[in-house]
């Protein structure tokens, strides 16, 4: 019997493949062109002597032929959609001025409407885009953040379940059933999921995750009301504890024609050591702006750094400082500034194990039920 070993091909593969984990952990070059990379890299060495079979070129491209693949790649295009287009932000307002302060009242608006969002868009996405509504509902009622957070990440989970869209296994098993039934007689294949067949079964999931935790959220959520540990901690504090920021956020008018057009903010904030949370050109207002940015003058920025730096900053482009935030309103900045929840692998254990032997029973019901 032929002894087994490591091939040439296994080798090169497992480098290859050790090469794109490490692309996509250190973050070197963007997902997307990683990937890329290694595709053609692919290509290249199947295209060298004695490697002819590593991979067959004709079908390198082929990927891009993939329902899944476009799919996804859409969903990734909506999500984006929905946050440039200010969506978000309206969405956020009303739940912020209806939502009331308790958190049987507030649990229920947040996840529910983090659910319905997810499932359109990529569940971190989703969950993303709600954690400075969160963040700003916490300050406002005194909640610890911790309790609010839970449920919604639960819930932008859930409501992957309700779409096609929301849920990137179904889409990618719809495309294997596809490919499999080519190769099956006519009276076999088998039917393909269309974009609302798992409604029922997520529209009861998140349902029952919503229900959960108002009835159970005393018992299974961490951190009890009035605790202040983990409440959505304003930033400038957080700032001041762990990098020795002055705790203070200013804001700087930028002059038509300063030396700092056509800077980017990225480049800003690592050479003078500062975070730059907002800025102001013309008549509108960003937040959170891409770290690519350029600034266009005349604008204001929304600026937090300790006194040294800030100082340092403006003399060396000759800037100044507002006296007060004029141009940045104080809850649009806050919603921007959180500390972390301080969330323990117990609280996940607590909250997760329960919900999962409850979630298995209600969708085995619902597929009794609805299919």
């Amino acid at each position: 019997m032929e002894a087994l070993g490591l091939t040439l091909e296994m080798t090169i593969v497992l480098g290859v493949l050790g090469l794109t984990i490490f692309l996509f952990v250190s973050e070197i070059v963007r997902v997307d062109v990683a990937a890329v990379i290694i595709m053609v890299l692919l290509g290249g060495l199947a295209s060298l002597p004695g490697l002819e079979s590593l991979v067959d070129v004709r079908h390198l491209f082929d990927g891009f032929a993939s329902n899944a693949v476009i799919s996804i790649i859409a969903v990734m295009i909506i999500g984006a959609g929905l946050d440039k287009t200010g969506v978000m932000s309206v969405v956020a307002t009303w739940i912020t001025r209806y939502g009331g302060e308790t958190e049987p009242r507030l649990i229920p608006m947040i996840s529910g409407t983090v659910g319905v969002i997810s499932s359109f868009m990529q569940n971190v996405g989703a969950a993303a885009l709600f954690l400075p509504v969160v963040s700003r509902i916490s300050t406002k009622t005194g909640l610890p953040m911790s309790r609010l957070l839970m449920p919604m990440g639960f819930c932008a989970i859930l409501g992957g379940t309700m779409t096609m869209v929301g849920s990137s296994p179904l889409i990618l098993l719809n495309d294997l059933i596809v490919g499999i039934n080519g190769s099956l007689a006519a009276d076999k294949k088998m039917e393909t999921f269309e974009l609302f067949a798992v409604a029922p079964i997520g529209l009861a999931l998140i349902a029952t995750g919503i229900l959960y935790f108002v009835v159970f959220g005393r018992l299974v959520l961490p951190g009890a009301a009035g605790e202040s540990g983990d409440s959505a901690q304003n930033l400038l504090e957080y700032f001041d504890n762990i990098y020795g920021f002055d705790g203070g956020l200013h804001e700087i008018d930028v002059p038509e024609g300063s030396s700092l057009e056509g800077l980017s903010l990225d480049g800003l904030e690592v050479d003078h050591h500062i975070q730059i949370i907002a800025t102001g050109y013309h008549s509108k207002t960003f937040l959170e702006p891409p770290r690519d940015t350029v600034i266009q003058t005349p604008c204001r920025l929304a600026v937090i750094a300790d006194r040294a730096s800030l100082n340092a900053f403006m003399d060396e482009f000759g800037l100044s400082e507002m006296p007060e935030l004029d141009r940045f309103p104080t809850h649009q900045v806050n919603a921007l500034i959180m500390g972390p929840a301080g969330y323990r692998v117990a609280d996940f254990v607590r909250a997760g194990s329960i919900m999962t032997i409850l979630f298995l029973a209600v969708s085995l019901a619902m597929l009794n039920l609805a299919y």
